[in-house]
């Protein structure tokens, strides 16, 4: 029997999460906030409180979702609370929209999240924490690594390898064998054709910007 269902967050990220949980089917019973006081609903799903509910004895009995998106220069929350699950072992599985598609030969880690129209194609490695956002694409073989945000109808062509905490933006095309750095960032709509250092913003027509590490998490 599946374990009842606790979402962190409750911004855009865990709307759209908390529908692709009720479209799996799973029961979905709490939400997590510092920002709504316990006791009140958000979306009719009540608030069970903070971060700190997570040392309640109950969590263990529970399956977690990041509600938490991510987008190009935040700091890396998304990072830091998946980060604090993992520390005290709560179950982080992945969640997987049932319009999306996933080759029965990809390897997908904890807390990877696979959102409604996106496709991961044969042999795709994909570590934890992984965000393949609305209609992404992930080709053949390709090597995603933690904490990875790919935003929606990016398209990642065969052999694709993205470092950790690379965030790449809407619309974006990597095109076959592209190596981006860890903790580099794709401007929305981007057509890469070669590599990537790490730690950078790529945004079409200008030179690399250099992130902190502050910015990038990693």
């Amino acid at each position: 029997m599946s374990k009842p269902v606790v979402l962190l967050g409750h911004g855009d990220h865990a709307l759209v999460l908390r529908a692709l949980i009720r479209a799996q089917g799973r029961d979905l019973v709490g939400v997590l906030t510092p920002d709504l006081p316990a006791g009140s609903l958000w979306q009719g799903v009540p608030v069970l409180g903070g971060d700190e509910w997570l040392d309640h004895p109950q969590a263990r009995a529970h399956d977690f979702a990041l509600g938490l998106g991510r987008m190009p220069g935040q700091p890396p929350l998304r990072q830091q609370v998946f980060a604090k699950l993992r520390a005290r072992g709560l179950a982080t599985p992945p969640w997987i929209h049932p319009a999306a598609w996933v080759d029965p030969s990809a390897r997908l880690a904890d807390g990877v999240q696979i959102m409604a129209g996106a496709v991961v194609q044969v042999a795709a490695v994909l570590a934890e924490n992984v965000l393949i956002n609305t209609g992404a694409q992930v080709d053949h073989h390709g090597q995603i690594g933690a904490h990875v945000h790919v935003a929606p109808g990016a398209v990642l062509c065969g052999s694709v390898q993205l470092g950790e905490g690379v965030f790449v933006g809407a619309g974006a095309v990597l095109i076959q064998g592209i190596t981006v750095g860890a903790g580099a960032e794709i401007a929305a709509g981007a057509t890469i054709y070669r590599s990537v250092p790490p730690g950078v913003r790529w945004i079409p027509g200008r030179a690399p910007i250099g992130l902190s590490q502050h910015e990038t998490g990693v």
